[in-house]
């Protein structure tokens, strides 16, 4: 009898011994043709453990692909014998289409899906020996929120304080590593609402199983715990599954490690193919130990390293491969290609971030006069709020461009909302603003009290501010609604006057605080949250070039919307986490600066683990490249309204001198301190800027702190004089109007009038 079409619709009988399944005749091995020695050694193997050890562009995708053909072809397999594990179902797709072109058919009772998809297979056919029916709802994120609020509610917890949103992060991450609530130590639980996120996780998970329900995370969690318990279960998925293939195996948390190493047990046909040198989801549980311990999980392992790349230049290889080197974790590869010797890594320093987008945009617009396409330039950087800049800059320029991965940076919604208080700010009658914000953050006011609002807006004809003015005049709203929206328009009103007698920056940055926004996104630990409060510095910074908020309001409205068309040529903007897997002939990675690139947070949160991780995603970067990659870093980023000297980059020092283009040579080499891997922290030691292209203003302008206390020590400084013209990095222009010994009154252009030392200032 023919096996079932689907995989998970068997017997508990034990399959046959006897005969053992008919080989397919042979026909041809065309589906062989082309494969290079290393990838015929992974595809060909016949027997025990295999680890693919694949590099950037050593065409991965194909050896898996091929592999699955091979063992069907041969008649090693029945399709129905054969899980092949992805992650995402993109991949399951083009996977399967891929291997039923090399077959020539369909593969049917193959099954091949995301760990989440057959996990969900595996629960339904046991459901009830987890609690469950088979008819089993899976909660969205939002569900997931409502019900962790509604049980800290319950249990007395301040969810203002301690944000269900954030628990529910707290607990994926939990189910990510397999913990279940009586694993979860008191330490383990921490602080989070009063020491009662293990107890809240605890109901959470009985009141998912009162309304048979699970999350994301229950759904490898739970087929773990039911492998663990049952397991006579266990001995069916054994029977059933002989060929066990799973892609991106250093992108898998703990949980999908004991998922595979429990199924994994009923055959020594198991391949994993992956990547150590490219493991950068460490933020969301990814544990680049898996793939690192495989030949110790499988005694007897083969590891064929495909190391032939087809995909970038021996320069953008050979340097990728020089700093990928520097860390210690990882099993080892050195890449090589064929392809010609191409053009060398441009490194470039500039003064700050618009510098930087700007002499990015003339460097695209040249290489469009060759003829090259937009759509295969690409933008890469290390944190959203990056983006702000290229994209104002492309705009100006009218280079159409795309943000892939996310909204565009003022479509981003903290941005959106710190935007629609700015507007309320400055014209109070601007409903779609205020009914955006009037309730964030959580001000305790539902539907009922916008409800209340709109009878009144619409009985006497006004705004919907004016409406809540009026609302407080009446016995119409609740207590603590009442409360709320008083506060909230007083705040309104103080804020609009304060623009009479401060900067609208400062004023912008009282709201954000004084509304409570930014604690909101302090208070929240997913990993999503820092990008978030790294966008809103972002806006402060873009009202520097702006004399008012209306003027700035206005600047935004009218920022012209590319609109975007399937197939049109378009420059490509994303972060680097976005970008694996994908490849481009042009790739720009700016921001290569200490705290930037490698992140402070990761440094700070992981030490030498979350180094090595920033050096992962450098790698990834640089191999996104076929023909050109472009590095740059400022000497200046403005944070939060201030100017900060950068550092640049430890990973600089750590691309090979001789594959850098000759403009951007020894001065980084010949003065950078590296020694980074103890303290994680530089040492300044005056870089030369100009040898690295940091030329006109910016060279003029910056000064290393060390050169500062350094010149202020031995006495170094330049003449001064009232009257005189002279630069400070942090309040830049003015003039000097007196002088006592080492400290100078300077009337700064914008700042105002400043006592400071004149070791930190220059004649401009």
């Amino acid at each position: 009898m023919a096996p079932p079409a689907d995989p998970f619709e068997i017997t508990d009988e034990p399959a046959p011994a006897a005969p053992q399944p008919a080989r397919r005749p042979v026909v041809s091995t065309a589906y062989l043709d082309g494969l290079n020695e290393e990838q015929r050694k992974a595809v060909t193997h016949d027997s025990g453990p295999l680890l693919v050890l694949a590099g950037a562009g050593t065409g991965k995708t194909r050896v898996l692909t091929t592999r699955i053909a091979h063992q069907l072809i041969t008649g090693r397999a029945r399709p129905a014998q054969v899980l092949a594990v992805t992650f995402t179902n993109k991949a399951a797709r083009e996977m399967l289409e891929r291997v039923a072109s090399l077959i020539g058919g369909a593969a049917d009772g193959m099954f091949l899906g995301t760990f989440h998809s057959i996990g969900v297979r595996v629960l339904r056919r046991h459901a009830e020996l987890i609690g469950l029916k088979s008819n089993f709802t899976i909660l969205d994120t939002d569900d997931q929120t409502r019900l962790i609020k509604q049980l800290l509610q319950a249990e007395g917890v301040d969810d203002k304080k301690w944000p269900a949103r954030v628990l529910s992060g707290i607990i994926q991450r939990w189910k990510d590593r397999a913990l279940t609530p009586e694993k979860v130590s008191g330490e383990e639980a921490g602080e989070f609402a009063n020491g009662k996120a293990a107890e809240i996780y605890k109901q959470y998970q009985t009141r998912l199983q009162e309304v048979n329900a699970v999350d994301f995370g229950d759904l490898i969690m739970h087929c773990v715990t039911l492998w663990q318990t049952h397991p006579d279960v266990l001995e069916i998925y054994h029977r059933r599954f002989r060929h066990i293939l799973v892609d991106e195996y250093q992108d898998t948390n703990v949980a999908q490690y004991l998922w595979l190493r429990l199924l994994a047990q009923g055959t020594q046909d198991v391949c994993c193919v992956g990547d150590d040198d490219q493991s950068i989801y460490g933020w969301r549980g990814a544990e680049v130990g898996n793939i690192l311990r495989f030949e110790k999980d499988f005694p007897g392992a083969t590891i064929v390293r495909l190391e032939r790349n087809y995909r970038s230049t021996p320069h953008i290889l050979a340097a990728a491969s020089h700093l990928i080197s520097h860390n210690e974790g990882r099993l080892g590869k050195t890449l090589w290609t064929d392809i010609k010797e191409g053009e060398r890594i441009s490194l470039k320093g500039v003064w700050d971030g618009d510098e930087e987008a700007r002499t990015i945009g003339e460097e695209i617009e040249a290489l469009q006069r060759d003829k090259h396409k937009l759509s295969q330039i690409a933008i890469l950087v290390r944190a959203g709020f990056q983006t702000r800049e290229f994209e104002e800059r492309f705009i100006t320029l009218g280079l159409p461009y795309r943000v892939i991965g996310g909204p565009r940076f003022y479509e981003r919604a903290e941005v959106r909302d710190a935007m629609a208080y700015c507007r309320v700010i400055v014209q109070h009658d601007d409903d779609l603003a205020f009914e955006r914000i009037y309730n964030t953050p959580r001000r305790g006011l539902g539907d009922s009290a916008l409800r209340t609002l709109r009878v009144i807006q619409r009985a006497n004809k006004v705004s919907l501010f004016e409406a809540t003015r009026r609302a407080l005049e009446t016995d119409e709203l609740k207590g603590r609604q009442r409360k709320s929206l008083g506060d909230l328009i007083k705040n309104f009103e103080r804020w609009r006057a304060m623009l009479d007698g401060m900067s609208h920056i400062e004023v912008v940055e009282t709201m954000l605080d004084e509304s409570g926004y930014t604690d909101m996104l302090r208070l929240d630990r997913s990993p999503e949250a820092e990008g978030r409060l790294e966008n809103l510095k972002e806006l402060t910074n873009a009202l520097q070039e702006f004399d008012s908020l209306p003027a700035f309001l206005e600047h935004v409205a009218l920022l012209t919307d590319i609109a975007e068309k399937a197939g049109s040529d378009m420059v490509s903007i994303m972060t680097l986490h976005a970008a694996k897997g994908l490849e481009f002939d042009t790739v720009f990675l700016p921001g290569w600066e200490e705290g930037l690139f490698p992140n402070q947070r990761a440094l700070d949160d992981k030490g030498l683990s979350g180094l090595e991780e920033e050096r992962r995603l450098a790698y990834v970067g640089l191999t996104r490249a076929r023909k050109r990659a472009y590095v740059s870093f400022a000497a200046n980023r403005r944070i939060f309204n201030q100017w900060q000297a950068a550092i640049p980059s430890r990973f600089l020092n750590e691309l090979p001198k001789d594959r850098l283009a000759e403009s951007s040579d020894a001065g980084l080499y010949a003065t950078y301190s590296a020694g980074h891997h103890g303290g994680l922290r530089d040492q300044a030691s005056g870089f030369d800027y100009e040898s690295l292209g940091v030329t006109g203003r910016g060279r003029t302008r910056w000064r290393d702190e060390t050169l500062d206390d350094r010149r202020a020590v031995e006495g170094d400084k330049p003449d001064l004089s009232i009257g005189q013209r002279v630069f400070h990095q942090k309040f830049g222009y003015g003039r000097i109007v007196a002088v006592d010994g080492n400290k100078l009154d300077i009337e700064f252009e914008k700042a105002g009038q400043k006592k400071v030392l004149d070791s930190f200032i220059e004649a401009a």
